[in-house]
């Protein structure tokens, strides 16, 4: 049944066809406390046409509505306040939600069309960081949200693996690095070699030009350049995988920059023949000043390619192997520049595809205020922060369960799930300061919390033995403190609707979390095992509430221990 519908039909039948039943559904509101309602219709926009104060219109509309479908109706302010039928509402959301189970909110929309998306993306020879967790997270939840609503997401991790720091840890490798260092800890001497060639660059620029000269031999198939390159790009991926393990994500496509060296001829001579390449002391450039834009630099004086270059070949192969509905990139605001010229470019080429792009923007990761960066050795491991975690959640469970079965297990799920969710209830594009200690907390508005509340609700099932509930024709509630409870499950569909049109997922975060409240309030003020004619339906309340948080976190990305 849909509720805003009767709604929107009470509403037609007395406006007398004044504003369509669009307008009318699309200016409808949900108050902000149920005291006020359910739905609410503002009369505002009838003022000019009927000559009337808003409230007096409210207060006529009130007396003209047929309110057999509601609780009641009644006018507040400017406002017509709708209460739904609570016995009606209830019964149909927990038959809805324990029939359709996992299959809740799915739709077809996406017609099983294509959407890449290009994340993670990590540098070769560098360690995962802090700085990395964002690209991954994002792009992991945005994947499974699409799946949600019929699209077919391809997960591409466009490892850096290509470009002049090749060179520079080349280098640097070579000034002050050996094989039996780099074999006895791969990652963390490369870092070191990495950040040596930084601080040494500053006093002596001449590297810089060395380290170019080295990519160059790399491009051109140099025999020993080509050989250090794929070391240290086995080396780094062995440890990547370790992690990408940890946090339950996994990849369609590793293709990286690498992967479109010898397709970025291509790319020039489509330029060229366009019309489009000019020169400009020694390199070639697109002029992008008629998009407000400065050149899109496309080949060096050298003739060293960029990451323009390269990205715009890695548009088109994607465009020509995927035919995409939409293809995501999910990079750091800063590049927001970098995207602009890709998609001009296309469009310059004749592509309109490229309205197709979209460049997924999120903010930094601080600590203590600062930025995190490996050039500056100023990083923070993303495995460290992850054993960390698992660390503190075992430390809470050791202290609030110390007989839970298989701990070990479940402070990494808790642990590990700690650290992807607070990422994710944060606006993507926001920035924000990372402290573990507030990460890992089973109280407040944290992953634990909500995966304690679904762990809550699994063992009042566990204690009712009984499944009556699922087969019960009536399963209506017309218990008050439920009631919040029912509406955020109703309201389920519209999240991930809304997750999905804005590539959001702290919008699926943030809903887990406003309904482990209100399940959790719900709890505390009403016995859910007495039995009386009711039983049935508060059963089917609580396991509503953990289908429905078990696929929120699902979305995210987080598991759901069924004990903690």
């Amino acid at each position: 049944m849909d509720f805003k519908n009767l709604v929107v039909e009470a509403m037609s039948d007395v406006l007398d066809g004044s504003i369509d039943n669009q307008q009318i559904s699309d200016l409808i509101e949900t108050p902000k406390t149920s005291d006020l309602g359910d739905f609410a219709f503002p009369t505002f926009i009838l003022a000019k046409t009927m000559h009337k104060a808003p409230n007096l219109i409210a207060g006529e509309l009130v007396e003209k509505i047929d309110s057999k479908n509601f609780d009641k109706v009644e006018a507040k302010g400017a406002y017509v306040n709708f209460f739904t039928d609570k016995k009606a509402y209830s019964n149909d959301i927990l038959h809805t939600v324990l029939t359709e189970n996992d299959n809740y909110g799915n739709t077809k929309q996406g017609q099983g069309r294509n959407i890449p998306i290009d994340m993670s993306s990590p540098n070769i020879a560098k360690p995962m960081s802090m700085g990395h967790l964002r690209s991954t997270v994002i792009g992991n939840s945005i994947s499974k949200i699409v799946t949600k609503i019929g699209f077919n997401p391809i997960k591409i991790n466009h490892l850096g693996d290509w470009g002049t720091q090749f060179g520079k840890l080349i280098v640097a490798y070579k000034l002050w690095g050996s094989e039996e260092e780099v074999k006895k800890d791969p990652i963390n001497n490369l870092l070191k070699y990495y950040v040596k060639f930084h601080e040494e660059a500053e006093s002596k620029p001449e590297l810089e030009d060395e380290a170019r000269a080295w990519f160059k031999r790399i491009e051109d198939g140099d025999e020993e350049a080509l050989k250090l390159w794929k070391w240290f790009r086995e080396e780094s991926l062995k440890e990547f995988n370790s992690i990408y393990e940890r946090l339950g994500v996994t990849f369609d496509s590793y293709n990286g920059e690498a992967f479109y060296n010898d397709k970025m001829d291509d790319v020039v001579n489509e330029l060229e023949d366009k019309g489009l390449l000019v020169e400009s002391r020694g390199a070639y450039i697109v002029d992008l000043s008629a998009e407000n834009l400065s050149p899109a630099l496309i080949k060096k004086s050298d003739g060293a390619t960029l990451y323009i270059t390269r990205d715009l070949a890695a548009a088109m192969y994607r465009k020509k192997t995927y035919d995409f509905a939409k293809s995501i990139y999910v990079v750091g605001m800063e590049q927001a520049d970098h995207f602009r010229k890709l998609k001009a470019v296309l469009k310059l080429m004749g592509h309109d595809w490229a309205d197709d792009i979209i460049h997924i923007q999120f903010g930094l990761i601080t600590t203590g205020g600062k930025k995190l960066s490996t050039r500056k050795g100023n990083v923070i491991l993303l495995n460290e922060v992850l054993n960390d975690a698992e660390k503190l959640a075992l430390e809470q469970i050791e202290e609030k369960n110390p007989n839970l079965e298989n701990k070990e297990e479940v402070a990494k799920q808790v642990g590990v799930g700690a650290v992807v969710f607070h990422d994710l209830k944060n606006d993507r594009r926001d920035a924000f300061d990372f402290d573990l200690q507030e990460v890992v907390r089973f109280e407040g508005e944290t992953g634990p919390y909500v995966q304690y509340s679904n762990a809550r609700a699994l063992s009042i099932l566990r204690k009712a033995e009984s499944t009556d509930y699922e087969n019960a024709d009536m399963l209506s509630l017309d218990d008050p403190n439920a009631w919040d409870t029912i509406k955020l499950l109703g309201t389920f569909p519209d999240i991930i609707q809304k997750a999905a049109k804005e590539y959001e997922p702290s919008v699926i975060a943030k809903y887990a979390l406003r309904l482990a409240k209100s399940f959790n309030q719900y709890y505390a003020h009403s016995k859910i095992l007495v039995d009386d004619d009711q039983k049935n339906a508060r059963l089917a309340l609580v396991k509503s509430v953990s289908i429905v948080l078990q696929m929120s976190l699902a979305l995210l990305g987080v598991e759901a221990p069924e004990k903690m």
